[in-house]
């Protein structure tokens, strides 16, 4: 400014002379200010290149490669690589546990871990059976339930899936309530009983199946000795209720007891073995119309439901072999009812009194069935097209416990009522309201009676 100031006053002021005209002060004024203002721009210029002259130094130092003690992107990359690597191949230890969800801590999964003297009892309240039996089911369905490890999540362990589809059954507790007992949600939830389901039809469909060999013989001796010569087993029907159903008719599922129900068809032996489950129809169906839709009648038909050798009965009446039932179902040469009249002889007393003791094995099964597995015995929200697949891989659980010696505790099937009245629960046997008509049934089946009950007062 004061080079600039020099410069203006060396201008000439007023008039002319030889050197030309002079400035006014007003125009050395003018002058002053212009010149001021350019040499403020040009500063200011100059401060800003300087500015960004050190901003980009800043960035190149930034951007400049780390020294000997700073990290090399090199080792980065190769350690990111190996940890993908030991992900994919499970080479990391698998941690709590595809049915992926938050961890939790605690319930009832983690009170069945520790072995101490407290879990045997635990793990058959909870489970109805013992650590070893649950060790082995476990150990049978692991090949089906195990997961490949992700690069997300690693996936629930087959004890942990195992344990809360047994736990469900079980309890018959819903999904929304088993989230913090076993830390598993209920989309995933739906997912593990479902696989368990599945794994239990594929490495235990020989469980529920017709006894053969020296089983089938042993059948056969025991009803034998409660005066039934050749008789195979026992049949009846249970219905399983559940809650109203949806995206179907209600009210074919209402039955004669006002609740909604699926029908399940099932034959047992003296043992309370599950031989054959037949399962999916109405709660309105009859038990005869249920027989006829089930592959036992077309094969007693056929003449392939019994292939032993005959037994000879009084009558000269010749048997093949038979199943006992009640008095809803139609009488016939494979099929035997009592007589159920009111007005008895002492001759027809005789068989039915003997005939509902025999009989009386497939409402003990139906109590250690649904006694054991509490989900089957009340109401309950389930999904249609899985209830007959869960129902059979719980007939399944129902004949493991019994081969390997599990005790039935009778106290599962007593409950207290709203009032504090303690009751024997409903098993779902529903009764007909009176016998079928004999007019239905043939001769055959009419002398096969005759001849078992003949039978009896002979001995």
């Amino acid at each position: 400014m004061s080079a600039m100031s020099s410069l203006v006053d060396m201008l000439p002021v007023g008039g002319r002379d030889e050197g030309g005209p002079r400035l006014s002060a007003l125009e050395r004024a003018a002058v002053t200010s212009v010149v001021a203002a350019v040499i403020m721009h040009c500063e200011t210029e100059v401060e800003g290149e300087r500015r960004w002259a050190r901003l980009r130094a800043r960035r190149r130092k930034a951007m400049q490669p780390p020294t000997c003690e700073g990290l090399d992107s090199v080792a980065i990359c190769d350690a990111v690589f190996e940890v993908c690597c030991a992900l994919g191949c499970g080479g990391l230890p698998r941690a709590t546990p595809r049915w992926w969800v938050k961890r939790r801590m605690g319930g009832t999964w983690e009170d069945l871990r520790p072995a101490d003297d407290a879990t045997e009892d635990y793990f058959r309240d909870k489970l109805r059976m013992s650590p070893r039996v649950f060790r082995e089911i476990v150990e049978n369905l692991t090949p089906i339930l195990e997961r490949r490890v992700t690069f997300y999540r690693e996936p629930l362990q087959p004890d942990h899936i195992v344990a809360y589809a047994l736990y469900r059954w079980a309890s018959g507790e819903t999904y929304e309530s088993i989230i913090c007992s076993f830390g598993i949600g209920r989309a995933s939830g739906l997912v593990a009983v479902r696989d368990v389901t599945a794994a239990l039809l594929s490495v235990y469909r020989e469980k529920v199946a017709w006894p053969t060999g020296v089983r089938k013989a042993v059948v056969l001796r025991a009803f034998a000795d409660k005066g039934f010569p050749n008789c195979h087993r026992c049949i009846d029907c249970t219905h399983i209720y559940i809650d109203k159903p949806a995206n179907t008719a209600p009210e074919d599922y209402y039955d004669r007891k006002r609740r909604f129900s699926v029908v399940a068809q099932v034959v047992v032996d003296l043992d309370l073995r599950v031989l054959n489950v037949f399962m999916g129809y109405p709660g309105s169906c009859h038990d005869v119309w249920v027989i006829h839709l089930s592959s036992l009648w077309s094969r007693a038909v056929a003449g392939e439901l019994f292939t032993g050798p005959p037994v000879l009965l009084p009558f000269q009446v010749q048997t093949n072999g038979y199943l006992l039932a009640d008095s809803g179902y139609p009488p016939s040469e494979w099929m035997v009812v009592p007589y159920g009249s009111t007005a008895q002889t002492p001759f027809e007393a005789r068989f039915d009194n003997k005939q509902k003791t025999a009989r009386g094995a497939v409402e003990r099964a139906f109590g250690r069935l649904k006694g054991m597995w509490h989900l089957f015995l009340g109401s309950h929200k389930t999904n249609m097209e899985t209830l007959p697949q869960q129902f059979v891989a719980v007939c399944i659980l129902h004949n493991i416990l019994i081969d390997v010696g599990i005790p039935f505790d009778e106290n599962l099937l007593w409950e207290v009522d709203a009032k504090g009245v303690r009751r024997r629960v409903d098993l779902g046997i529903q009764r007909p309201p009176r016998p079928l008509c004999m007019e239905t049934s043939t001769g055959e089946a009419v002398m096969l009676r005759e001849a078992l009950a003949e039978r009896m007062m002979q001995r």
